[in-house]
């Protein structure tokens, strides 16, 4: 892998663990009133996490395939379950324990496997 790539790489998954705490904001906000201050607050807070993610993943799609990193997009689920508990008090199960390991598993091998019927052919 080049250099540019583990950069875009490790870039990647800083957009996804700030993609991630998105949700962790909606539900922060679920729990004020409709269109007080807190929930827009929140809700505003919300609007600007999807805004940087969106330009993070538009900068690594110039330089990652969009197969491999949407394959990679399911580490948020690892990070949506940590802040569950870190935020939200909620149990981590062994069976969540074993999927997490199962998404962390499957990206290892997506991301240490060619990268297609396209890196075959040449």
């Amino acid at each position: 892998m080049k250099k540019t790539n583990i950069l875009a790489y490790i870039i990647m998954h800083i957009a996804f663990l700030l993609y991630s705490f998105y949700t962790v904001t909606g539900k922060i906000a679920a729990k004020y009133d409709f269109l007080s201050f807190h929930f827009c607050l929140f809700y505003c807070v919300l609007i600007a996490i999807l805004f940087v993610y969106a330009i993070l993943w538009q900068q690594v799609l110039k330089v990652i395939p969009l197969s491999f990193a949407t394959a990679n997009k399911a580490a948020t689920i690892v990070w949506g379950m940590l802040w569950s508990f870190l935020f939200f008090k909620e149990e981590i199960t062994l069976k969540k324990i074993l999927g997490a390991g199962v998404i962390i598993a499957g990206i290892i091998l997506l991301s240490t496997a060619k990268m297609g019927i396209e890196d075959e052919r040449h």
